[in-house]
């Protein structure tokens, strides 16, 4: 294959700025699949059954997943160029600012974050994400995270559209160690502690680490940190058994067995928050509009003081067309319609075959997002992107519960 940094550097050039991505798998062995990536029916178990059912599909990603028995390259985005491909992970080590900002490359040397569509039949074990500290001991970065439910993947919500956040207040930790000390005794009940809320389409959640949740049955777009650590604190869901394994993964090894040390690593004061709700819950909020488009905040706020992460959501009606500038590089993808992107196709697909190309998905770079970028709906329905930015891309995002003023 060509020399990577010549292969991105000519795609850079033909497109303006814009790098095409190719689809981005990821199967888990532990979950099944919701349906609802527009993926062949008889492809979601495309890697294998022992792999577990393709419930994710990531975008603009640089981070690998954290399966067993995974491909190497499972988790990281590949960019098409003239039936080139290349990892966007290379070329951003190759062009560094160029693609994503001196300030993120001189801040982190990498594209540190990543989105994915996650789709799952039910709800999924009661867990947590280390925060930067934690996931340090065992040689891995933190994971806040947050959702958005596109109303476009969400025509059917699946068995169980709730999901548990955090901890009733008055929660002791002695309750939680005491539902860790029961995990090989049937259901533990950790979810009698929590709280379950309703998931409604075109809202979203913002989740720090350290953060107890229990993702319902919906699809979430899920701008995140660049990692894949978790902790489930939750051993039988539906029924099916969830191994202590997933409990444990991301601590040291030395503390596996030490029921009082994995409740410590929760933050307290923000599971047990009597105002959850209002610290974590995300409405749309405009940003720009204009003659037949509007662009909202859908995933904004800080975590711990700092903004790692943020998306909006660009609507066109049909025939309309606008310049867009952003602060900071991007990934898009489409989930409705059709149209351009400068001189590039847009198409929303109905249905993809495992390892088919599609023409849904961009990479947008620093310098292009800043000079502007025009987006025209050239269908007979709205053309409808997401897109997700990397840390203190946007600074005059929203703050959490802002939507309450719009």
């Amino acid at each position: 294959m060509a020399n990577v940094n010549q292969l991105a550097s000519a795609a850079l050039s033909e497109t303006g700025g814009i790098f095409r991505l190719a689809p981005n798998w990821v199967p888990r062995s532990f979950l099944q699949p919701g349906r609802r990536l527009k993926l062949h029916p008889n492809d979601y178990y495309a890697l294998g059954m022992n792999r577990g059912g393709i419930d994710e599909r990531w975008f603009g990603s640089t981070t690998e997943a954290a399966n067993d028995n995974r491909g190497w390259d499972e988790g990281l985005s590949y960019c098409v160029h003239n039936g080139e491909k290349f990892l966007l992970r290379d070329a951003v080590e190759e062009l560094k600012g160029e693609i994503i900002g001196d300030h993120i490359w001189d801040t982190y040397k990498k594209w540190p974050v990543y989105s994915k569509f996650f789709d799952n039949m039910g709800p999924i074990p009661h867990h947590m994400h280390q925060n930067k500290e934690q996931a340090a001991k065992v040689g891995q970065e933190g994971k806040p995270e947050s959702y958005y439910f596109p109303p476009q993947m969400n025509a059917i919500g699946n068995n169980f559209p709730y999901t548990f956040m955090g901890l009733e207040p008055g929660t002791t930790k002695q309750d939680v160690i005491d539902c860790l000390d029961r995990w090989n005794d049937g259901d533990n009940g950790i979810l009698d502690l929590s709280k379950a809320y309703r998931l409604k389409p075109g809202t979203g959640w913002l989740i720090p680490p350290c953060v107890l949740h229990a993702p319902g049955s919906l699809v979430t777009y899920e701008p995140q940190w660049g990692s894949d650590v978790f902790g489930m604190y939750q051993n039988l869901v539906e029924g099916r058994e969830v191994p202590r394994a997933l409990l444990t993964k991301d601590f040291p090894a030395d503390k596996h067995d030490d029921n009082t040390y994995l409740v410590e690593a929760l933050d307290w004061d923000k599971n047990v928050d009597p105002d959850f709700k209002d610290s974590n819950y995300l409405e749309p909020i405009v940003s720009e509009q204009g003659n037949g488009w509007v662009d909202k905040w859908i995933v904004y706020g800080k975590v711990d003081g700092e903004q790692l992460f943020t998306a909006k959501e660009l609507t066109l009606q049909p025939g309309a067309k606008c310049t867009i500038k952003d602060g900071g590089a991007y990934s898009w993808i489409t989930v409705q319609g059709s149209g351009q992107v400068e001189s590039m196709v847009l198409q929303s697909p109905v249905m993809i075959r495992f390892g088919e190309m599609t023409e849904d998905e961009i990479f947008v770079t620093a310098k292009k997002a800043g000079e502007g970028v025009t987006y025209e709906n050239t269908g007979k329905e709205p053309l409808v992107g997401l897109r997700y930015f990397g840390p203190d891309a946007q600074p005059s995002a929203p703050a959490v519960g802002d939507y309450k003023n719009s």
